[in-house]
């Protein structure tokens, strides 16, 4: 029984993949966004085409939804739940690390912050539910975009907030690909100037990424001296962001 509701999942998690992508996904692409071997979904593509969920275009490489199946919703998560979810693992992170805490998730090309956690001092702070952050500058934002198969959630336009930011596509793409092998993604300056963040994404039902958890701090609190993120504080936030994923997936 476990076995098949993993694979009910991983299928329906495909699915919601190609939903957002009209122009169709390759088996490679849909791999890296569920971190899935291209054998095992070789095998659920297969099973879904049999069934008339899926169709191939006319090269083979790339999978869309078919006309039979529809259209599914861009989003699955309401996110209520992930805040929800996410709470009692975000508050121990902050008081783990003594930084700010916040989780959110990608709509309409920005990242929304839907939980926020105050850095457990007594500095006066704002609370920033609700606000939106630009993903290609921020680690919530890399960890979400990496990925976003669809490229849909790419900014069009790569804005420059400080002098560190990543304005060349081509550079982006690259961090991007660098977040997805390490499963985790960080940033130096790129939005606020003397400020760092680490952020991991957040894997619900079939392994999609629903959203990241990060933390945000004074880079020298946050890096050491060659501004490379701490090594006990990015263990930090990826236990944190499995945990909240763990919750999803054994709730969903």
């Amino acid at each position: 029984m476990p076995g098949t509701v993993q694979s009910i999942e991983r299928a329906a998690a495909v699915l919601r993949l190609l939903a957002a992508a009209p122009d169709g996904l390759g088996v490679a692409d849909l791999g890296n966004a569920l971190g899935l071997a291209k054998t095992t979904v070789h095998g659920i593509l297969r099973t879904l085409h049999q069934v008339g969920f899926v169709e191939q275009d006319h090269s083979g490489a790339h999978y869309h939804l078919s006309d039979a199946f529809g259209r599914l919703g861009e989003t699955y998560l309401d996110p209520n739940e992930l805040r929800s979810r996410a709470i009692n693992w975000a508050d121990s992170l902050a008081a783990r690390s003594g930084e700010v805490v916040r989780v959110g998730r990608l709509v309409e090309g920005k990242v929304v912050v839907v939980h926020h956690v105050f850095r457990p001092d007594d500095s006066d702070q704002d609370l920033d539910v609700g606000t939106t952050l630009p993903p290609h500058a921020c680690a919530l934002g890399k960890a979400v975009l990496a990925f976003d198969t669809s490229g849909a959630a790419r900014p069009r336009k790569l804005e420059a907030y400080t002098t560190r930011t990543i304005v060349d596509p081509v550079r982006l793409a690259e961090e991007l690909a660098a977040v997805r092998a390490k499963g985790w993604a960080s940033e130096s300056e790129e939005y606020i100037v003397e400020m760092a963040s680490i952020a991991a994404p957040i894997r619900g039902l079939g392994g999609l990424v629903v959203g990241a958890v990060g933390m945000t701090g004074r880079i020298e609190r946050i890096c050491d001296s060659r501004l490379r993120p701490r090594p006990d504080l990015v263990s930090m936030v990826r236990a944190t962001a499995e945990a909240i994923g763990r919750d999803l997936r054994e709730d969903g």
